[in-house]
């Protein structure tokens, strides 16, 4: 399998459907920091030893997203990020959301 963070997001309207538990676990194994969620999302949390340098990675992971087209769900308090992703017009999981994921994994080390 292509390496996901050499990739890039497609933009989807709906109409396509949600990845399968089996096709899940092979992009799986590409962000296994990541946990997946019943199937339906990505989720990430981060931990950094003060709040600008948490800031700064939110920030960084919003100019991935827009790079993208691919936007994440960020939950930003004081020396903590938590990151979601999904494809909300489909209500699951898509090849997107793991190229993100993986995308999001080369700012955060």
């Amino acid at each position: 399998m292509e390496d996901l963070a050499t990739k890039h997001c497609v933009p989807c309207e709906g109409g396509v459907p949600r990845l399968e538990a089996d096709e899940i676990e092979l992009y799986h194994a590409q962000i296994a920091d990541w946990q997946v969620i019943n199937n339906h999302h990505l989720e990430r949390n981060y931990e950094f030893k003060d709040f600008k340098t948490a800031l700064e990675f939110v920030n960084q992971v919003g100019a991935v997203a827009e790079s993208e087209g691919h936007h994440p769900d960020i939950y930003f308090t004081w020396g903590k990020a938590r990151l979601q992703i999904f494809t909300h017009a489909i209500d699951g999981l898509s090849e997107s959301d793991f190229i993100l994921a993986a995308r999001i994994d080369r700012v955060g080390n």
